[in-house]
């Protein structure tokens, strides 16, 4: 009976293990670094989802408000709110459901348009924002590297 105790005890004593009071954090850093450099390579991507060929500029760059809706026009003439496609005639109403903020003057409008598109397609729908009450519209460029001369008047080509 001795001997059977000693036995019992034994084992009870080598499967018991002493609780671990450590974390390891390796792989939880681990992770968070992965999930860093995922959000760090996306995060340019989520501004602007429209692909858009912009002209160049020297102008001097906006900041980014968080209050600014996007407003894009492609090489095809199609226009999105944000990322999302309007339909063909569909922007008045699109542009109704715009959040106008307490104020009511409503936020910034940031138009991309790219630089194949009829000068006047640009100018419909700025006409189109103004007469919704969007007074404040910041067109987007990109910068231009070196500066290009601007002619005076046509005739000096000749």
């Amino acid at each position: 009976m001795a001997m059977g105790m000693a036995q019992l005890g034994g084992r009870t004593r080598r499967s018991r293990r002493a609780p671990m009071a450590e974390i390891n954090v390796t792989p939880f850093v681990d992770v968070m670094l992965v999930l860093l450099i995922i959000f760090m390579v996306t995060a340019p991507l989520l501004a602007s989802g429209v692909p858009i060929e912009l002209p160049e500029s020297r102008a001097n760059p906006i900041d980014q408000t968080p209050d600014q809706v996007t407003i894009s026009i492609d090489a095809e003439g199609f226009i999105y709110i944000d990322d999302a496609r309007v339909p063909v005639g569909g922007l008045p109403d699109a542009l109704e459901t715009i959040d106008r903020g307490p104020a009511g003057s409503g936020p910034v409008i940031v138009l991309r348009g790219d630089k194949a598109l009829d000068y006047g397609r640009v100018m419909a729908v700025m006409g189109e924002l103004n007469r919704s009450g969007f007074n404040s519209i910041s067109l987007v460029t990109n910068a231009r590297k070196a500066p290009t001369p601007v002619s005076q008047s046509s005739s000096e080509e000749e």
